[in-house]
């Protein structure tokens, strides 16, 4: 692990890990933390889990030894006439959708290292990454596809006949692919949730001296527990 120290403007803690990741190194991040990483990760998502956890297809290559970290997400890839690979740029999508996977995935792939978008729950981590002493980085915002495929450095893929290339595993080597944010830490905290925690405790005083309704007899109301929109 490469620790760059805090940034001088946001205070954030930064980290450079190498992929596969080890436990020791995971030990240290906590929620909050950016990440980048060096080294070879694959995307995979339900194309992928079903091909190997329903089907029961033979994995194309050997998950623990290549890598063990998994990416939610659809790259924008081209293939070229020599039938090489290239990408451009990488987007995460929302993670929550495969938690009914977890449990077999993390069994047959020894993973360590989930990144995807919007984080996953509480119960999910606590339930099934840190048992496993794995973690969860979500991208930061939109529009990082781009900057993201800036870090990939070279590209093989599976299943791409098959699967197309939303659902293909793709293996990545990549070099300061990032950033990342820690979500989900080996302890099993999740900075969506600490911060959804922060945010609905004054979330009262967003209404205090609000007029009454103009529209209440259609429904508009100020009391939370009436609220449907």
């Amino acid at each position: 692990m490469v620790d760059g120290g805090n940034g001088s403007s946001s205070g954030l803690k930064k980290v450079r890990l190498k992929a596969p990741v080890q436990v020791e190194d995971l030990r240290d991040l906590e929620v909050g933390n950016v990440v980048y990483l060096d080294g070879v990760l694959y995307t995979g998502r339900e194309g992928l889990y079903n091909k190997l956890l329903v089907e029961k297809a033979t994995p194309p290559v050997p998950l623990p030894s290549i890598s063990n970290v998994n990416f939610h997400c659809s790259p924008a890839a081209t293939v070229h006439d020599d039938g090489s690979y290239e990408m451009g740029a990488v987007t995460a999508t929302a993670s929550f959708r495969f938690s009914k996977y977890l449990t077999e995935w993390f069994e047959m792939s020894e993973c360590k290292m989930i990144i995807g978008k919007g984080g996953m729950s509480e119960e999910d981590y606590k339930n099934h990454f840190v048992p496993n002493n794995a973690v969860y980085l979500t991208t930061v915002g939109y529009g990082t596809g781009a900057l993201l495929g800036r870090g990939i450095k070279h590209v093989d893929v599976h299943w791409l006949d098959e699967l197309g290339i939303a659902q293909a595993m793709w293996v990545l080597t990549v070099e300061n692919f990032g950033p990342f944010l820690v979500d989900g830490d080996l302890r099993g905290n999740s900075l969506f949730e600490q911060q959804n925690r922060i945010v609905n405790e004054r979330v009262e005083e967003a209404y205090a001296g609000l007029k009454p309704p103009a529209l209440k007899r259609y429904g508009e109301t100020t009391s939370r527990d009436d609220e449907v929109v």
